[in-house]
């Protein structure tokens, strides 16, 4: 490449960086390529089997791309342990592999099935199988659940908002990241089947039965880092432009956490996110807990964000039943996208790279990361140990080693519960141990561990999990003894109150509500917190005053425990008894709150009853998979697609009878209440909003997801004459070299177009900060004098450098201390904003003709 065409953007994006450029790290920790572009290109998941095989899935569709025959799972081994795989085998072939994870001699794969380039078939949860050990399944997957996203909106849209990432946590169950897409009529081998409309988490069992929902109302995630206290953490992912950021959120079984419909008018409904931390887009995660590593990256959950670049530390420190948090960078890796450990201790990450929003057989790598007196451990050959040593291993310091450990022992079936019991009962062993022994424990046996587990209820160490253990199967809950939980609503101990409340839930006794109403009473509205690095409103400020009534009134719905909460309405658990009914589309709720209304005095009370029969006039249209949201949805709430049911007409008369004997500040909550809760009642309160004429397509790139643009792109014809005027338009002449003969100043647009593909080009207009060009950089000379701008030309005598204004600096080389790349653009984030779509696919156009 000649001189002019090395200082071309730098490499304005980082589509542009060598496989070379590692990530940046902490000093205590090293790293190597373990892999080139050409052996893993488009890595969108990684699993590390414990023995230091790792699994990649290489997915060359990217999040915008389709069709048939563009992914594939690749085994590598490092035989010599020197940090680059030196072995590698095609595992398997298959389609968009979304997540994995490695245990014994199964995969365990989310993919999808493209019938041909523009016909997309399904989404399953598949497992595979190596029984012979030659590095290659042995067929096709056998599939888990089928149908775990939906059809419709992978076909015409992509994967960027699809099911995803999932880890086997030390309970023996599956999480599953389920996009914002949700899923319909996803079916477990049980049969089992199971809609839900929008994101969240779904867990089975590695059988795939039992499918059910964990928890619900997440925008985008990607991936669930889960730790060995079955603490479970999620960075959502976010481009829809409607200040919906990233949030990093602590999952709680059960828990409803908005998105979108109750996120921002009934944030007193759910449990708020820890923090809103502002632009990114969340990709892989894991709970880290490795011996031998630095304690400060040690017994933390790991969260890589792909916007960013980054993987990033949440410090959590704990708040009632859930945590406060800490954010701070950890690691730069090139378009993050996800993160393992095997038991060796060693760390993989998965780069994108520059393999853009349809994947490239030409970009992507895996980095091995270890500390840096890091000395090579062989993995527990798990199959080859006696039961003894087997068992012991679950006093192991590693999380790793403990999980794997609990899936041999499970394998086996032998009678090893005593054993394994005992672990769980010592209290010289740490929590982790007991812990995992417990769940062991408790899948060994079923609902013959019930008299152990209890026994451990006695524990105040253990109570919690012992708790959990008891009711976690639902097929088996119904056998487990109720004393326990209404004890453990009174506890002490915040979490378990919060396992308690959710395990009367999943037992199903309605004779339990009255103890659930007791702990049911919401607390204060919260504010918006003032806290430095909180963006958004109470929707991501830590409440941990509102987990265990949350958690309680989920659990009185499960129940449909109606006549317990009308009862509760003349109690001091007023508030919580109103808010589960709320949520009780049942006609006998219905005649229930209207009865209490009608035979109260109580103004308060009557608004109380007036708001809950507000929300219960509609309720949610049951979810077909054939629609959605797109990426700047509808947020009023309290329902996306609301439908009248059988009880509406009932309702409307009541609240009529109410407006029309009402005085005129009556009338104003009523009609401030019935446009809250959208009823659209005429007369009463605002009309629902007049269709308007076409808006103007002016500031369409400011208010469009970056997908969005994305498609645009691809769907819409550039006209390059008319985008060198849309460029003339914009402050971009200012730092960047249009035409040949200006100075060079920041990096050069003259050759763009023989570098970058148009996607590349957009994107580094669009997120500018997260694509720093290689010469753009900041040379700090001996004496400390900084000189910031295009690096020119370097060699041993001399070092030159443009700076924004196109002024050269010509340096002497002995004089020069460093040259880093700078890690921030002066080039703002909405540069184009004002642009409609045509201008900015016109200007790509333009840009891309130069070459």
């Amino acid at each position: 490449m000649n001189k002019p065409n090395s200082i071309i953007l730098g490499a304005i994006t980082s589509a542009c960086l060598s496989v070379s450029s590692l990530s940046a790290l902490p000093p205590e920790l090293s790293q190597t390529t373990f892999t080139s572009p050409g052996l893993t290109p488009s890595p969108a998941c990684l699993s590390a089997h414990p023995n230091g095989d790792i699994f990649v899935g290489v997915d060359m569709c990217g999040s915008l791309g389709k069709g048939p025959g563009k992914g594939k799972i690749v085994r590598l081994r490092d035989t010599d342990n020197d940090g680059v795989a030196d072995e590698h085998t095609i595992f398997a072939t298959l389609d968009n592999p979304r997540g994995l994870i490695a245990v014994g001699d199964k995969v365990y794969v989310i993919y999808t099935i493209w019938k041909d380039e523009k016909t997309f078939g399904a989404m399953h949860l598949g497992v595979l199988e190596d029984k012979n050990k030659d590095g290659k399944a042995d067929g096709p997957p056998k599939i888990l659940v089928s149908d775990i996203s939906c059809k419709t909106h992978n076909q015409s849209r992509g994967a960027d908002h699809t099911t995803n990432g999932m880890r086997m946590a030390i309970d023996g169950w599956i999480y599953i990241a389920v996009g914002d897409y949700g899923m319909h009529e996803a079916k477990g081998t049980d049969g089992t089947v199971l809609t839900m409309l929008g994101g969240g988490i779904v867990r089975v069992r590695p059988d795939g039965s039992e499918l059910e929902i964990y928890t619900h109302g997440l925008r985008n995630i990607y991936d669930v880092a889960i730790d060995p206290l079955m603490n479970i953490y999620t960075r959502g992912n976010t481009n829809d432009g409607g200040g919906w950021n990233v949030r990093f959120i602590h999952n709680i079984q059960t828990a409803k956490y908005g998105y979108p419909m109750l996120f921002k008018n009934f944030t007193d409904e759910i449990i708020p996110a820890l923090v809103d931390v502002g632009g990114g887009s969340g990709t892989g995660s894991m709970f880290f807990q490795e011996p031998g590593w630095p304690e400060k990256y040690n017994n933390v959950p790991l969260m890589g964000d792909w916007g960013l670049s980054k993987v990033l530390i949440h410090r959590v420190t704990p708040d009632g039943a859930t945590f406060t948090q800490k954010q701070e960078d950890y690691l730069t890796t090139n378009r993050f996208t996800d993160i393992d450990v095997d038991a060796s201790g060693r760390l993989y990450t998965a780069a994108w790279a520059g393999a853009g929003f349809k994947g490239s057989a030409k970009e992507g790598h895996i980095e091995r990361i270890v500390p840096k007196d890091w000395k090579y451990t062989a993995a527990p050959k798990f199959k080859e140990l006696a039961d003894d040593a087997l068992i012991s291993l679950l006093r192991s310091d590693s999380a790793t080693v403990r999980l794997h450990t609990q899936q041999e022992i499970l394998n086996r079936k032998l009678d090893t519960a005593t054993a394994v019991l005992a672990i769980a009962a010592d209290s010289s062993a740490s929590i982790e141990s007991r812990v995992a022994a417990i769940f062991t424990y408790a899948q060994l046996l079923g609902e013959k561990a019930n008299t152990g587990l209890a026994s451990l209820t006695n524990d105040t160490k253990v109570r919690e999990f012992a708790l959990r253990a008891l009711a976690d199967r639902k097929p088996l809950s119904n056998k487990a003894p109720i004393e326990p939980f209404l004890t453990g609503l009174q506890d002490k101990n915040p979490r378990v109150q919060a396992v308690a409340a959710i395990g009367l839930g999943r037992i199903g006794r309605a004779d339990t509500a009255k103890a659930l109403l007791s702990v049911a009473i919401p607390p204060a509205p919260m504010k918006a917190s003032t806290q430095k690095g909180h963006q958004g409103g109470p929707h991501a400020t830590p409440h941990s005053a509102v987990v265990i009534p949350h958690l309680a009134v989920q659990s009185l719905v499960s129940l449909n425990a109606t006549e317990a909460c009308l009862a509760a309405i003349d109690s001091p658990s007023q508030d919580g008894a109103l808010w589960a009914l709320r949520l009780m589309h049942d006609p006998k709720a219905v005649d229930g709150l209207i009865s209490k209304l009608n035979n109260s005095n109580d103004k308060n009370l009557q608004n109380k009853i007036l708001t809950a029969l507000a929300r219960l006039y509609h309720k949610e249209e049951p979810y077909d998979g054939s629609w959605w949201w797109f990426t700047r949805p509808d947020t009023h709430g309290p329902y996306y697609k609301a439908i009248k049911w059988s009880e509406s007409d009932k309702i409307e008369e009541v609240y009529r009878a109410h407006w029309n004997k009402a005085d005129a500040a009556q009338k104003a909550f009523l009609a401030s209440n019935a446009d809250k809760h959208r009823m659209n009642l005429s007369g009463i309160g605002k009309a629902p909003p007049a269709k308007t004429a076409k808006k103007s397509n002016k500031g369409q790139v400011g208010k469009t997801a970056i997908e969005d643009v994305m498609i645009a792109l691809d769907k819409m014809k550039g006209n390059p004459k008319a985008g060198k005027k849309a460029l003339a338009s914009l402050a971009c002449a200012a730092c960047h070299n249009i035409n040949p003969s200006d100075p060079v100043k920041g990096p050069d647009f003259n050759h763009i177009g023989s570098l970058l593909s148009k996607e590349q080009i957009a994107e580094a207009i669009i997120k500018p900060a997260a694509t720093i060009a290689d010469s753009w950089v900041t040379v700090t000379m001996n004496d400390g004098t900084p000189h910031m701008g295009t690096l020119i030309s370097k060699n041993d005598n001399e070092v030159v450098v443009n700076n924004i204004a196109g002024i050269s600096a010509k340096l002497n080389a002995a004089d020069v201390k460093s040259i880093e790349k700078q890690t921030s653009s002066i080039m703002g984030p909405g540069l184009a904003n004002e642009l409609s779509l045509q201008q900015f696919v016109d200007m790509v156009s333009y840009l891309h003709s130069l070459k």
